[in-house]
């Protein structure tokens, strides 16, 4: 397998539309990369300038140590699996699988052998004879994946390879992938809008915006030490709540007003919002940092109405209002709530998060890539 050195990567279209701009990117050998983002935020352009699918405007492509700006797709030693499966509906699953072997000039008892090997993989053996019309959505993605596997490349790319399947087999076809992965011991690099996915799947996620690198890190560290507001909204599911505050001081004490209510910020937080008295900030708090009370505290108490219940079985969530925001709590089925209900929660300060409301970089910390 092979390391993947993106330095300083860009792509710049006609009318100097910029896709992706200064992009400093290393996936390590045999690690699962995943590109994350919303839609036209450069993530799958950036795999297919790996690819060789797209020119490379600015910067330099490193795989397994060798420049790759110029070298043709044929010859990177990539496979890449794509979102509609771009499988031959005239050839059978076999000849799908064994096509690129044969255009190499393999030795039929190889491309035998590593066909085999490969449905075996992907328990898609009983499949070989059948043509992809004949295959569900499930089934065509194992064949793709397949395709990939019989090459032996140094690198697997995946751009959006489940965003056809309905969602339980998205679930389980994400299980396989990462259960791939390890069996493999493989370098693989995947792009999704999903952040689930990314969350499920990666050793370290990339999260993109704007064509440009936002932050790199493993799941946990993103989810937990996020480097700006899109970062922390963007990771998490249900996503971050971001309430705006001012930061005021009382009674020797910084605390942050919403208007319905204060909460106090940590000792820490405090220090670093030391600079904003006076000012607005984003307080960031996740859906499940917020507990539950049946009565009011004497302080960090959110009252709010509740205007949406979702009930989803193992938890339910809270849709919440004040006099003029709102956001969402994730709470215990077993407490019973009812639409236009007055309910206090508590935030569990330490885990809550500032950001500046003009940069939206965070306040309190300064992240580091993990």
């Amino acid at each position: 397998m092979a390391k993947v050195e993106l330095k300083g990567i860009g792509k710049v279209y006609d009318g100097n539309v910029r896709a992706v701009d200064n992009a400093n990117i290393i996936v390590e050998d045999r690690e699962f990369v995943v590109f994350v983002g919303p839609s036209g935020c450069g993530k799958s352009t950036t795999l297919r300038m790996i690819a060789g699918l797209e020119d490379i405007t600015e910067g330099e492509l490193y795989i397994d140590g060798e420049l790759m700006n110029d070298v043709p797709p044929k010859d990177r030693n990539i496979a890449m699996v794509f979102q509609n499966y771009a499988l031959y509906p005239h050839m059978t699953v076999y000849d799908n699988m064994a096509f690129g072997l044969k255009i190499r000039k393999v030795d039929k008892a190889e491309i035998e052998r590593r066909v085999r090997e490969a449905a075996r993989i992907l328990d898609i053996e009983k499949l070989l004879d059948r043509k992809p019309k004949a295959l569900s959505g499930g089934q065509r993605q194992r064949v793709a994946v397949g395709r990939a596997i019989v090459r032996n490349p140094k690198v697997f790319l995946f751009d959006e390879p489940l965003s056809n399947l309905d969602a339980k087999l998205r679930v389980q076809m994400r299980a396989e992938i990462s259960d791939l992965h390890h069996r493999l011991n493989a370098t693989m690099i995947y792009v999704t809008h999903d952040q689930v996915e990314a969350m499920t799947m990666g050793d370290k996620i990339v999260v993109m915006k704007d064509g440009k690198v936002q932050q790199i890190g493993s799941p946990l560290y993103l989810y937990n030490h996020p480097i700006n507001k899109f970062v922390a909204g963007f990771i998490g599911s249900p996503p971050m709540n971001f309430l705006t505050v001012k930061i005021v001081e009382k009674g020797g004490k910084l605390v942050a007003d919403e208007g319905s209510f204060e909460v106090t910020p940590t000792d820490e937080q405090a220090k670093a919002l030391k600079a904003y008295i006076g000012k607005e900030v984003y307080f960031g708090i996740r859906p499940e940092d917020l507990t539950f009370t049946t009565s009011p505290v004497a302080s960090n108490n959110m009252q709010m109405k509740i205007s949406v219940i979702e009930p989803l079985g193992a938890e339910t969530h809270l849709f919440l209002t004040t006099k003029t925001q709102s956001c969402v709590a994730r709470c215990s089925p077993d407490n019973k709530y009812s639409i236009g209900e007055t309910v206090n929660f508590t935030p569990l300060m330490e885990k809550g998060k500032f950001f500046d409301k003009d940069t939206e970089l965070s306040i309190c910390e300064t992240p580091t890539t993990e």
